[in-house]
């Protein structure tokens, strides 16, 4: 009878039991390969100026902890040395005329709307597989990620070349997933991580260099540009949504694909005439290809609930300890 049950289980969740066993060894092995902190410090050829952003990453974790009241784990005590290579390859998959994104589920986290791999090989089987199946895929290199407290997440060494406000948010986010989750809600999570980390990084760099300081007035800049141009493309995906309801399932595909091109064309030639601070043209990487379905899709799921946050964050009384421990109260990760 047991072992009726096991091939029966196997059978049905073999796919997500291999999936999970390949990425406990990925995550093993970067766990087993990550040196404690004072290694890097004390490590004469290791540079002065990265030496600066492991001990600046410290503070952010002991700010996070401390000031915000972000959970206390072992993450970020170690850090990885990724030699220059991308450790983590990212599939996201969204229907072709609907902002609608395929979800895989998983133990503990649920539903979400990415799936990792740590090979990316197999990252790229993944998406010719769901291209076979009709799915709009992009594979992308995360500037990190959470374990939700399950392992002692180490700090890459790809982080380092952050500017000190960028590093910061990202830090923080990923420490809010191991204090706040919703299981099944990435839209959820993923917009209160940013809206944290993006806020926290102001009151992190105001505390440690001043409001008149470089470093905070970098972020400033890179924080106001990125707002600008996350509200630009929220707004794309409405156009994009306004088109694909005027879709019937008798017109052409053809039909469909050229007036979806000429929407996203428009959007992306655009891009530039917002008043961004950065020199550089929004536009200018999508040279060579135009943005699809997922593209759009990341801004919901990371931007699109921001000010719902920052009002809830008044009614807190602005003050951003209070707020994510009655967050963590209602919604424990």
């Amino acid at each position: 009878m047991l072992v009726a049950i096991a091939l029966a289980v196997t059978m049905i969740f073999g796919e997500l039991i291999v999936y999970v066993i390949n990425q406990g060894a990925g995550q093993a092995k970067i766990l087993s390969k990550a040196k404690p902190l004072t290694y890097y410090l004390n490590d004469s050829d290791f540079p002065d100026s990265l030496k600066q952003k492991i001990r600046l990453i410290e503070e952010v974790r002991q700010y996070a902890i401390d000031s915000l009241g972000l959970r206390d784990t072992d993450v970020y005590k170690k850090m990885y040395d990724q030699q220059g290579q991308e450790v983590m390859w990212v599939v996201t998959a969204c229907q072709p005329f609907e902002l609608t994104p395929k979800m895989w589920s998983f133990p503990i986290v649920g539903a979400v709307p990415y799936k990792g791999y740590f090979g990316k090989k197999r990252a790229i089987r993944e998406k010719e597989k769901l291209e076979k199946e009709g799915w709009e895929v992009s594979v992308r290199n995360p500037g990190g990620w959470s374990t939700l407290g399950w392992f002692n997440d180490p700090i890459l060494s790809g982080m380092l070349g952050r500017s000190e406000g960028d590093l910061a948010s990202l830090i923080i986010h990923e420490m809010v997933h191991s204090t706040v989750w919703i299981k099944n809600d990435v839209a959820f999570n993923e917009n209160l991580a940013s809206f944290i980390g993006d806020t926290a990084a102001y009151q992190f760099l105001a505390h440690r260099y001043g409001r008149t300081s470089a470093p905070y007035n970098t972020y400033l800049h890179e924080d106001q540009d990125y707002r600008i141009y996350s509200k630009y493309i929220l707004a794309a995906t409405q156009r994009l949504d306004s088109l694909y309801k005027t879709f019937t399932p008798q017109q052409p595909v053809a039909g469909k694909r050229q007036l979806k091109e000429k929407i996203i064309r428009s959007i992306v030639q655009c891009m530039d005439t917002l008043p961004l601070q950065s020199p550089r043209k929004p536009s200018a990487r999508f040279a060579g290809k135009l943005p699809n379905n997922t593209y759009f899709m990341v801004y919901r799921h990371y931007q699109s609930k921001q000010t719902e946050f920052a009002d809830e964050l008044q009614k807190a009384g602005g003050n951003l300890r209070t707020y994510i421990k009655q967050l963590a109260a209602r919604h424990p990760a």
